[in-house]
Parts: C-alpha cells; structure tokens; sequence
C-alpha cells in the first residue's frame, strides 16, 4: 500500500517543509520535510546554513529527499501491520512512523494487529510527548478513526544560520502544489 495524495499532504503539512538544516524541538539536526541524518541518505549537516539562494530549487530536492524518505517508511508500516487497514488507516500510521520511528513498538500497532480499532485509535495518543506534538497526534487519531483528513496548506518556513526554525512563512503552498511538486520529483 502507498501513502494517498492525501495522506502525503497530511504528512507534509504537520512536518512543514525547511529548506535548511534545524534543530527539531528534540535537538537532531533536521532539513526539508523532516529528514534527518538517521532516515539515512544525505546529511543535513551537509547542508549550508540559512536560506538558501534558490528556494525553488530546494523545494524540488527537499521533495526529491521526502519521496526517499517516504518509500521507507511505508515499507516499514506495511511490514509492522498485519492485519487489512483502510487508505485513511495507513496514512495515519505513515504519518505517526513518519514522526516516531516507533511503529514496530507501539502499542496501538499491536491493539491494531488484534482487531481492536477502537483501542488502537485510543493508543495513539499514547505517544503524545513533547508537548508540541498532541496537536499533530490528534489528526492521525482523527484520521485513522474518521477518514478526515486535514486540507490546510503546507508551509515553507525560514531557516536562520544559527540552525533555528523562524517562524514566519517563507512560501505557503496550496495542496496541488505540493502534490505537484511531489511528482516532478518522480
């Protein structure tokens, strides 16, 4: 199975995209949409600091990275669950392994795997630390439990030289935009 159109946005739209090398909220050095030296390939410290001249650029490498990225980590949750899952469902546990690295582990996996939906989707809130990351647990709740996916757009956020997000928008990217950048990259 393959993370939907969708569900890709979703994933991309709580990860944000940086076009340098952070700091995540936990310390490991990161860049694009979540990458990080352990997702093996590049490494971001690699990676000039700051922006970067040719954001455009950028954004069809760091989407080039993401479509690497994600082809593992959907092998990775086709491997941890055995049991049949719904588009919404796999989106939702390629989001969280996205993001954790723990889907083997979870315990709302294995609630999954014993055909018990409900207290899967209840597990998932299990892994709720840091603090920034609830609101984000709570999507892929609401996504495995309802098929409702977020339509919010996904954001382009500055990257200082000293490693830290700024928090103002760099580019705001409409759905179809990441979708489309996402198939350039094919």
């Amino acid at each position: 199975m393959k993370t939907s159109g969708k569900g890709i946005v979703a994933l991309i739209g709580h990860e944000g995209i940086v076009p340098g090398p952070y700091f995540d909220s936990v310390g490991i050095l990161t860049a694009y949409v979540g990458h990080t030296k352990a997702a093996g390939g590049f490494d971001p410290a690699n990676l000039a600091a700051g922006m970067p001249a040719d954001l455009d650029a950028t954004l069809r490498e760091a989407f080039h990275v993401f479509r690497e990225d994600l082809a593992k980590f959907e092998t990775e949750v086709a491997r941890a669950i055995k049991v049949p899952v719904a588009q919404h469902e796999f989106d939702a546990a390629v989001s969280f392994h996205f993001n954790t690295g723990a889907i083997a582990r979870a315990d709302w996996v294995n609630k999954l795997n014993a055909a018990d939906r409900v207290g899967a989707a209840a597990a998932i809130m299990n892994w709720s630390k840091p603090v920034e990351i609830i609101g984000r647990r709570r999507a892929e709740q609401t996504l495995f439990r309802t098929g409702a996916y977020p339509d919010d757009p996904v954001t382009v956020w500055k990257v200082g030289t000293n490693r830290r997000v700024i928090w103002t928008p760099a580019r705001t990217l409409s759905p179809y935009d990441a979708l489309r950048l996402m198939a350039d990259c094919a």
